[in-house]
């Protein structure tokens, strides 16, 4: 059954398998990835270099953890089922204004392969009690007005719309029961 899980070496071939499906699908991976892409993307098929790439995601959410500046602490989980790599998903621990704005406290995605089986979902609905645990009663989700799919999965998690900005439309997921 799949679950969502700390970052962990064991699914390094799985992982690579991902990141060629998001290449190979024309998708960006900076979209996908955001600044791991530039430190690590290059060669993260060396263990050695995987290994500490797993390492700078469990340190990502800790408040003095390596991070670009401006960046806010965040939880990276990854959705895996058995040895597969679904997909990863981050929850931001505070907002900054860009956040508040555009980008919000949960950012996830799902490889290629695996969507339209509910992951998204899934990995939305699994993630609001470790938002919860960090104290966030409310998370804000964001996407692009024209994402249906992502409109549907963030609806089917008790999104409430508070608006549209620009090309966004910003959604909040009460984290309690």
């Amino acid at each position: 059954m799949p679950q969502l899980i700390a970052p962990d070496v064991r699914f390094h071939a799985s992982f690579l398998g991902a990141m060629k499906e998001f290449l190979d699908e024309g998708s960006d991976p900076n979209a996908v990835l955001a600044h791991e892409v530039e430190e690590f993307g290059g060669s993260w098929q060396e263990p050695d270099v995987f290994a500490a790439y797993v390492a700078r995601q469990h340190a990502e959410s800790l408040e003095d953890g390596p991070r670009p500046e401006g960046w806010v602490p965040n939880t990276n989980l990854w959705y895996v089922d058995g040895d597969t790599y679904l997909g990863r998903l981050a929850i931001r621990h505070r907002l900054t204004p860009f956040l508040l704005e555009l980008g919000g406290h949960v950012g996830y995605a799902v490889r290629p392969s695996a969507r339209r089986r509910g992951h998204a979902g899934a990995m939305l609905r699994d993630s609001l009690p470790y938002a919860r645990r960090l104290g966030i009663d409310s998370v804000l989700v964001t996407c692009d007005i024209d994402n249906h799919a992502s409109r549907r999965v963030i609806e089917a998690n008790g999104g409430v719309l508070e608006d549209e900005r620009g090309l966004r439309r910003r959604y909040w997921i009460r984290t309690g029961l």
